[in-house]
């Protein structure tokens, strides 16, 4: 496909998956969250000892608030994304509960005022993912650029549900695969030669980490005396 085929192609595609997303039910979206919880903390137990940037969820995606909650009693810092200007690399800004909160494109918060960071994992959001290791994203080429500007390139570990595998997202030359994918099934290892490969050990029992539903967010859970996420 000529590269104008590809980003029409993908654009139906997007939508097709984030729609299919947005449709989950709140159980099963729970369900997810503490298996990719599990997968997590089995697979990587240095992020709690780490610099982590993460994304807020949007429209269904996995939400590492929760646990995150608990990596940094564990010690982990933990920072979010900030644009700086269209079509340029992104900056993370240090957060945690009480930080004060903009409200970014697509609605979604970023903190303005807390010393930038660099992020020694970084957790990715995706639309979709293949299996050469490429994430299908929101179009906007903000992590490719984001990774590509770094000096050092932290550890990237997309994090998906299995129905979003597509076998190819036609990866252009300014696509960057990600080193790991996190999905309810387990985690997928990148190797350079034969793409993504499963190596999760069966999680018995997939316990979810405590929710600190009031750090996350007063109004998480529909507190309204508490104050607002976004200011």
């Amino acid at each position: 496909m000529t590269p104008q085929e590809v980003q029409t192609w993908r654009k139906t595609l997007r939508h097709e998956i984030i729609e299919r997303r947005v449709a989950l039910p709140r159980s099963t979206l729970e369900e997810y969250r503490r298996r990719i919880d599990a997968h997590l903390q089995q697979a990587f137990p240095d992020l709690a000892r780490q610099v982590i940037g993460f994304c807020w969820p949007y429209k269904n995606e996995y939400d590492a608030r929760h646990l995150l909650a608990v990596l940094r009693r564990r010690g982990a810092t933990t920072a979010l994304p900030v644009i700086t200007a269209p079509k340029s690399p992104l900056v993370f800004r240090e957060w945690h509960p009480g930080v004060t909160l903009k409200a970014g494109p697509l609605g979604i918060p970023f903190p303005t005022e807390t010393p930038e960071v660099q992020p020694d994992s970084v957790l990715v959001p995706v639309v979709g993912f293949d299996a050469a290791g490429y994430r299908l994203g929101y179009g906007g080429g903000y992590f490719d650029r984001t990774l590509a500007a770094m000096a050092y390139r932290p550890r990237a570990i997309a994090l998906a549900y299995e129905f979003m595998f597509v076998e190819t997202i036609h990866p252009q030359p300014y696509d960057i695969p990600v080193d790991y994918v996190v999905t309810e099934r387990g985690v997928y290892v990148r190797r350079a030669d034969d793409g993504l490969r499963f190596i999760d050990r069966a999680t018995q029992g997939y316990s979810s980490p405590p929710c600190y539903a009031a750090e996350i967010a007063p109004d998480y859970f529909g507190d309204v005396q508490g104050p607002k996420r976004l200011p």
